[in-house]
């Protein structure tokens, strides 16, 4: 070794991590051609731990605290070595510093709309959104499964992996719950309890833990959301019957635009009234004729429309066919 090769060899006395972000979750402390000298001081600070690591292999794990590195500290390390009377001289190791604080504000969301069975709509699609938190519990195993021999390893890296089991599991516990549609919103926190529990297994064995599942939002379809709202406008109406006149009377600017349809009728008034009084009588004569001939027909076609429209929006029947099924009844009038 030439005298430039051992200044640079230099020896490693204090090893430590400060970490000024909030996304890395490994760090491997830089001991490349380096040695760690013989009663090296390490600091392992709260929310860290340390992971000595031996040609491949997990030796000691070291928990918040500072620690004179011997035999003592690390009897794993000291086994691997040949430790077996205490050691004097420098050594290699692999030095990885786990954060073990929680990791918040991690983002969830469905990229694709879950279906459900629902028992007021049938089958509706819903999407969802929210976030998590995790932390690391087992950080050898961490290590083992997930990081690998990534120096520098943040929560993006694992990000999707996580969101995809979420995901799946939101998917499982929503149909456990079995909660309708409407009682969503209502139930947010028993879902994400459901989730939490049904997935603490499969976090685990990465040496995870979710530590909060928090759902900000599931929506449905518009179609589904239309059928909310008119079933939230005639529960503030109230009476069902005026409800259908009402839709009825709407309906009527809309018939007057189509051909053969009301504005025949309107017409039909106008010019009657423009007559004056010479043709008041046959004016009279053909309103009471036609009021009593359809009468009954003009009863039955409300009833339709009425039924019709709850068709509607009980999710039954398409907005599509709807209007043109009324297109057609009020054809008839």
């Amino acid at each position: 070794m030439g005298f430039f090769d051992r200044l640079v060899a230099q020896f490693i006395e204090i090893i430590e991590w400060v970490d000024d972000t909030r996304d890395t979750m490994v760090y491997r402390f830089p001991v490349y051609a380096k040695e760690i000298k013989n009663g090296a001081k390490l600091v392992v600070r709260e929310g860290q731990a340390a992971v000595f690591i031996r040609e491949g292999q997990i030796a000691d794990v070291l928990s918040p605290g500072t620690y004179t590195l011997d035999t003592k500290n690390l009897p794993i390390l000291s086994t691997l070595l040949g430790w077996k009377y205490g050691f004097e001289s420098p050594f290699k190791c692999e030095v990885y510093y786990v954060a073990t604080r929680q990791f918040t504000d991690l983002k969830w969301g469905t990229q694709n709309p879950i279906m459900m069975r629902d028992a007021d709509f049938g089958v509706v699609r819903l999407r969802a959104f929210g976030s998590y938190a995790i932390k690391v519990t087992d950080p050898g195993k961490f290590i083992k499964d997930i990081v690998g021999t990534d120096g520098l390893f943040e929560t993006s890296e694992i990000s999707n992996y996580l969101r995809d089991m979420l995901i799946q599991a939101f998917a499982t516990s929503l149909g456990t719950a079995k909660v309708a549609a409407l009682d969503l919103a209502a139930n947010y926190k028993e879902i994400g309890t459901t989730l939490s529990n049904a997935i603490t297994a499969d976090f685990a064995q990465h040496g995870l833990t979710l530590t909060r599942f928090l759902i900000s939002n599931i929506s449905v379809p518009p179609e589904v959301e239309a059928a909310l709202d008119k079933r939230s406008e005639m529960g503030a109406i109230g009476d069902l019957g005026r409800f259908t006149q009402y839709q009825v009377a709407t309906a009527i600017p809309d018939a007057a635009k189509q051909p053969g349809g009301m504005a025949g009728i309107g017409m039909g008034l106008g010019a009657g009234l423009a007559m004056g009084g010479q043709m008041a009588s046959a004016v009279g004569q053909g309103m009471a004729a036609g009021t009593a001939a359809s009468a009954a027909g003009g009863d039955d076609i409300v009833n339709k429309l009425g039924q019709l429209k709850k068709m509607l929006d009980t999710g039954l029947i398409e907005k599509a066919e709807y209007d043109a099924k009324k297109k057609d009844l009020l054809a008839k009038m």
